[in-house]
């Protein structure tokens, strides 16, 4: 189940493409849609992201495998599911606040934004400043 850079390219800029035709048309009001529909795109290439990532996770549970190989990219694997749950977190709080399904504050809808930023920073910080002592 690889994927080649080219096609990974195609994929997201063809849903991005998507996601952004159907939120323009949403905020001109041409389209009378739902905001879960409007961010459907988004849905479906998170899917296959996490369909991807998580089939990548279960191939360290094949026989034969040596866990002292991987732990980095084990631990890495693990943050990049954390992401994409905090994403899809963000993304449906932001679209029932839109909807008017909860009057939550629009503080509360971006805690998950600002986890998956901080985190983010973190990490980009723990791979720019971390030295190796062999």
């Amino acid at each position: 189940m690889r994927m080649s850079l080219a096609q990974r390219v195609l994929l997201t800029w063809l849903f991005t493409l998507l996601f952004l035709i159907m939120l323009v048309l949403k905020l001109d009001e041409k389209a009378p849609w739902n905001w879960f529909l409007i961010f459907i795109p988004v849905w479906i290439f998170d899917t296959i992201l996490l369909v991807m990532l998580i089939v990548k996770m279960a191939g360290r549970c094949k026989s034969g495998f040596d866990p002292r190989n991987g732990s980095q990219n084990m631990k890495k694997k693990v943050w990049y599911l954390i992401a994409m749950l905090l994403k899809l977190a963000f993304c449906l709080a932001l679209c029932a606040k839109l909807q008017r399904f909860t009057t939550m504050k629009l503080v509360y809808v971006f805690i998950p934004l600002w986890a998956l930023l901080t985190g983010g920073m973190v990490e980009l910080g723990y791979n720019i400043f971390y030295v190796r002592r062999d």
